[in-house]
């Protein structure tokens, strides 16, 4: 895997569908979300191996868009998590459906990992399972067994995708298995000013890093929401203004360092969080959930119509 280029997270869900609802986005819609990426990503990363990412592999391929894809795994609880503040308690049967689920997930993985190898540079064996407030922990000691399983089936370098945290230590024996280490840093989330994220973000990637000598690291989350409920995150401290600023100074930053960073998230996604329509899951698209460029992304895409700058605070 060559890590160097422009990464972001992309998840093509517009109103009205949803992976819980099993309602995906169609070829001819994603087909438009990968010509307009395409002008200016050429790395994307997938969060799970649904119809979602067959049709992405397929329109990439029929379109010959050259870009590559870390094409994720998508765990499900494994354990119980009584810790998690939205509800991380399943019971033994949810959990028993969930690892026959894991299990044919990887399959998938295995299977479009093996159909697509020149696009599918890399895979991801789950997102944000180990964290202590995840709704959908698996055991470290699993993530190592679902890691060596994949390792057997398929050549591309594998990862996991985490919060910075896990990686200081409870990840240690999984660090060692992977090809390359994928950290999620989230200023905004914790409190940080716009003056202060970019710090931030720098101090999380390179704690691991330092943790993990020699282990290349790569941020597979980093991004801002421009609006949101207060659910979290302060109201004023979310807006397309400050999603902007934190954009040119991470961009620059992971170019001068030489860090691969996937941007989240390419696209407004409706469907996630709470019912509140500022709820800020819903709004760290560089573009609106219509497609609409926000000022970040503006200057990118001069002949498309700038998304509207709301002031909830």
């Amino acid at each position: 895997m060559v890590l160097e280029g422009n990464a972001i997270c992309y998840s093509g869900y517009r109103e009205g569908q949803s992976p819980d609802a099993g309602i995906f986005p169609s070829r001819e819609e994603i087909r438009e979300d990968l010509l307009l990426l395409g002008r200016h990503w050429n790395f994307l990363r997938l969060y799970d191996c649904t119809r979602h990412a067959d049709l992405v592999l397929d329109v990439i391929q029929e379109e010959r868009l050259g870009m590559k894809v870390l094409l994720g795994a998508w765990l499900g609880a494994e354990a119980d998590n009584p810790g998690c503040p939205w509800g991380g308690v399943h019971g033994p049967e949810r959990l028993a459906r969930n690892r026959e689920e894991n299990q044919a997930e990887l399959r998938r993985l295995v299977r479009l990992a093996r159909l697509h190898p020149d696009s599918v540079v890399a895979v991801a064996v789950g997102n944000e399972a180990t964290v202590e407030w995840t709704d959908h922990l698996v055991p470290p000691e699993r993530v190592l067994e679902h890691v060596r399983w994949v390792r057997r089936e398929i050549p591309q370098p594998i990862t996991f995708c985490e919060n910075y945290v896990p990686w200081l230590g409870k990840l240690d024996a999984l660090a060692a298995e992977l090809d390359f280490l994928s950290v999620h840093t989230y200023p905004v989330w914790e409190f940080r000013t716009i003056e202060e994220a970019l710090d931030y973000t720098v101090h999380n990637w390179k704690s691991v890093a330092e943790r993990h000598p020699g282990k290349p690291v790569v941020i597979t989350e980093a991004g801002w929401t421009t609006r949101s409920s207060g659910r979290g995150i302060r109201p004023d401290n979310a807006s397309p203004a400050l999603q902007a600023i934190y954009l040119e100074q991470l961009t620059r930053w992971s170019r001068e360092a030489g860090v691969l960073t996937f941007v989240f998230e390419a696209f407004d996604e409706p469907w996630k969080g709470s019912a509140d329509p500022l709820e800020p899951e819903k709004h760290w698209g560089l573009f609106t959930v219509d497609r609409r460029p926000k000022p970040a992304v503006a200057r990118l895409y001069p002949e498309l119509p700038v998304a509207e700058v709301h002031h909830d605070a």
